[in-house]
């Protein structure tokens, strides 16, 4: 009986290593062409070094809200806004996210 599970458990180690190595070629083989994409992301020379464009875009929306948050102070608007901490991070997303489509879509 010992001797019918030591066969078993020996085929069975010997299928792994094949499995493993179908697995590793795989995620080899995914990652890589998943990459090939990121070859040509937009960036630009500021003072000698590349920034990606995205926090150029970034910077670019939280100035926005920045300014839209004192025209609502002065307009006296930002009163009637009541989950401040939500509103502005989800404008400066807004102003970010339409800079990009705008300029590089």
């Amino acid at each position: 009986m010992r001797r019918l599970r030591d066969v078993k458990t020996k085929s069975q180690a010997s299928k792994n290593p094949s499995r493993l190595r179908l697995a590793v070629i795989a995620a080899g083989t995914a990652a890589t062409l998943s990459a090939t994409g990121c070859s040509r992301a937009p960036s630009f020379n500021i003072l000698g070094s590349f920034f990606p464009a995205w926090i150029l875009c970034g910077i670019i929306g939280i100035l926005l809200t920045v300014g839209v948050r004192i025209l609502f102070v002065r307009a006296k608007f930002e009163q009637e806004l009541s989950p401040l901490i939500l509103i502005y991070p989800c404008l400066a997303a807004f102003f970010t996210f339409s800079i990009w489509l705008l300029f590089f879509s």
